[in-house]
């Protein structure tokens, strides 16, 4: 296994229970969850430039 940083992370309860309930759609944990969101944001960025698309954010944080 590759040697991994451990890094502290504090979000909302409701940002937690919306990630938790996703992971365990997607049969992970939380912190894979977040580790697999981040790569792909990480390989979106390489491929295209841009962090995320347009349209990332839904209507109540525009």
């Amino acid at each position: 296994m590759a040697n991994k940083k451990q890094i502290p992370l504090r979000i909302s309860q409701e940002l937690f229970d919306d990630l938790n309930a996703w992971a365990q759609s997607d049969f992970r944990s939380v912190n894979g969850q977040i580790e697999y969101l981040l790569t792909l944001c990480v390989k979106e960025k390489k491929k295209s430039g841009k962090y995320v698309p347009k349209n990332f954010n839904n209507e109540n944080n525009e």
